[in-house]
């Protein structure tokens, strides 16, 4: 399986859903994470810095890395520029399963036009006429998930994955930030919402994804974990 995880600064795919690209990583899935910023409009860590976090996580995790330069941190927009360019990527990787942060509006306007520029992306990438991309054959994603940018209870996520497994190594990939985590306890945060959500099914961490599209599965006796607990 090949997997284009998008984040929109370092640290939001090691904070947003580090333990997904763990998880797939063990599996021999080959795990892309593809940055569009290097956070130069951050008040802590110069983007070098950042940047050289990001290759270090992505190295705990079993990933390749790469940035898409798209004007900077604080610069994305949800242009049919931006979903071009990140189209262009989907095209070159050729991913089954790409995952974004959720489109919807929160404390960062990077993070939820990041969410819609790479959902209308998913959808240029099949388009064989779009004259900005000709030189490259289309391709149709498979699964287009979002993961969550900021850690708030009450959204139900549509799918939860059961991350136990992972924990220690997720906190591990979160240490990676240390320009960030000097500040701000992301540790415990992102660790003490995953241990709600685990409690929720019964395990002992978990981390929930939102989809962009129906599950499809050949019958309902194919999902044999439950999340049922209470």
């Amino acid at each position: 399986m090949n997997i284009l995880a998008v984040g929109p600064h370092p640290d939001d795919l090691e904070f947003g859903c580090a333990p997904i690209l763990l998880l797939e990583a063990a599996r021999n899935n080959r795990v892309k994470m593809l940055v569009l910023s290097k956070g130069e409009a951050g008040t802590s860590g110069a983007p070098e810095v950042r940047a050289a976090e990001s290759a270090q996580a992505a190295r705990l995790i079993g990933a390749e890395l790469a940035f898409l330069d798209l004007g900077g941190d604080c610069h994305i927009r949800h242009t049919p520029e931006t979903s071009i360019a990140i189209a262009r990527e989907i095209r070159s990787e050729r991913p089954q399963i790409v995952l974004a942060p959720r489109p919807d509006e929160n404390q960062h306007p990077d993070h939820s036009a990041a969410g819609r520029a790479v959902r209308d992306a998913a959808r240029l990438a099949r388009f064989g006429g779009l004259a900005e991309l000709r030189d490259l054959a289309p391709h149709a994603i498979g699964h287009l998930y979002f993961y969550p940018t900021t850690q708030t209870f009450g959204a139900k996520p549509d799918i939860i994955v059961d991350i136990s497994s992972v924990e220690a190594q997720w906190q591990a990939v979160i240490a990676c930030h240390k320009s960030q985590i000097k500040t701000k306890d992301y540790p415990s945060l992102v660790q003490t919402h995953a241990r709600a959500l685990g409690a929720a099914i019964g395990v002992s961490s978990a981390l929930g994804l939102w989809v962009n599209d129906p599950v499809r599965v050949a019958s309902i006796s194919d999902l044999s974990l439950s999340s049922r607990h209470y």
